[in-house]
C-alpha cells in the first residue's frame, strides 16, 4: 500500500473567523453547472425564459432543509446531547440526498401548479443537471473523509485501488487504516447514469421518464455502494434506510412508466403528442354501415 501523506484540509479559505469549508464550495459547484446544464435544454426547449433558475431559488434552500432534517432524524441519537447549533453545522457534512430529493420534487410540484407548468417536462429537464451536481457533490464527501466503506484488504488494494490515485487512496486512509472509496464509486456511477440520461432524451421518450428512468438507474447504483458503507442510516436494526428508499423507488418508478404509457394523449419530451389508441374494428364497422 502506498506511503500515507497528511489529509487534504478540509478548510478551503478562512475569513478572520469565518471557515469557508470544501464541502460547500464542492456542492456549489455542483449545483452551478447542473443549473448551467438545465438552463440550457430549457432554452433549446423554448420554455420560458429563467424559469428553471426561478424553480432553482426556491428548490436549493428547501432540498437542503430537508437533506439536513432527514440526516439529523435518523442519527437524532448523536445530536440529542450535543449543543443546538450542531443540527444547523452542514458544513461538517450530514446531508442526506434523498431528504434533497423529497424537498426538491415537492418544491417543483408546487412550483409547477403556480406557474401553470408541466410537472413531468420540469422534472425531466432538471434531473440530468441534478445528477451531475450530485457527482460532484459526492467530492465534498472526500475532502470531508466521509461516506467511505469498510477496510480494504491487503489483496483487493493490489487488484484494483493500486491503480487509483495516490491522493485518492492517501485521503481514504484514516489512523492508519484504508478505506474503500465509495464516494468515488457513487461519483462514476452518477456519471454514467448523467451519459444515459443525455443519450435517453435523444430519443424524445414519454414526459416523465427521464425523470423515472433517474431514479431507477441511480437508485440501482445506491443499493449495491450503500451496502458497502460504514456510516449508513438506519430505520431499524441492520435494515439500511437508504436501500429501502432504493427499492421503493424503482418499483414506483417502473409501475409509472407503464402506467403513463398505457395512458392516451400524454406528450412526449418534445412536446409532441403520443397518438390515441385506434378504435376497434367493430366501431368501424358500426361508422360503415350508418354512412351506407
Amino acid at each position: 500500500m502506498p506511503n500515507v501523506a497528511t489529509a487534504l484540509d478540509p478548510v478551503f479559505l478562512e475569513l478572520g473567523p469565518i471557515s469557508i469549508h470544501w464541502y460547500g464550495v464542492i456542492i456549489a459547484l455542483g449545483a452551478f453547472l447542473g443549473l448551467y446544464v438545465a438552463t440550457k435544454e430549457a432554452d433549446r426547449l423554448g420554455l420560458k425564459k429563467d424559469i428553471i433558475i426561478d424553480l432553482v431559488v426556491f428548490a436549493i434552500p428547501i432540498a437542503i432543509l430537508f437533506a439536513r432534517m432527514y440526516y439529523v432524524i435518523f442519527e437524532w441519537e448523536r445530536y440529542a446531547d450535543s449543543p443546538w447549533w450542531t443540527v444547523f453545522a452542514v458544513w461538517e457534512g450530514g446531508l442526506a440526498i434523498h431528504g434533497a430529493l423529497i424537498g426538491a420534487i415537492l418544491t417543483m410540484i408546487v412550483f409547477a401548479r403556480v406557474k401553470k407548468e408541466s410537472f413531468w417536462q420540469l422534472a425531466d429537464v432538471t434531473v440530468p443537471g441534478l445528477i451531475l451536481a450530485q457527482a460532484i457533490g459526492r467530492w465534498g464527501n472526500f475532502m470531508n473523509q466521509e461516506a467511505h466503506g469498510g477496510p480494504i484488504a491487503e489483496s483487493t488494494y493490489q487488484s484494483f485501488h493500486q491503480y487509483l490515485p495516490d491522493f485518492i487512496m492517501n485521503q481514504m486512509t484514516i489512523d492508519g487504516v484504508m478505506y474503500h472509496p465509495t464516494f468515488l464509486y457513487e461519483s462514476f456511477w452518477n456519471i454514467v447514469v448523467f451519459v444515459f440520461l443525455l443519450v435517453l432524451r435523444r430519443y424524445n421518450p414519454l414526459r416523465g421518464e427521464i425523470l423515472l428512468s433517474y431514479a431507477i438507474t441511480y437508485s440501482i447504483g445506491r443499493f449495491f455502494i450503500e451496502g458497502m458503507r460504514t456510516d449508513s442510516l438506519y430505520l431499524f436494526g441492520e435494515l439500511r434506510t437508504a436501500q429501502v428508499v432504493s427499492i421503493v423507488l424503482i418499483v414506483a418508478s417502473l409501475i409509472l412508466i407503464i402506467y403513463r404509457r398505457n395512458s392516451t394523449g400524454t406528450k412526449r419530451y418534445n412536446h409532441v403528442k403520443v397518438p390515441e389508441k385506434k378504435k376497434g374494428n367493430k366501431n368501424k364497422k358500426k361508422k360503415r354501415k350508418k354512412k351506407k
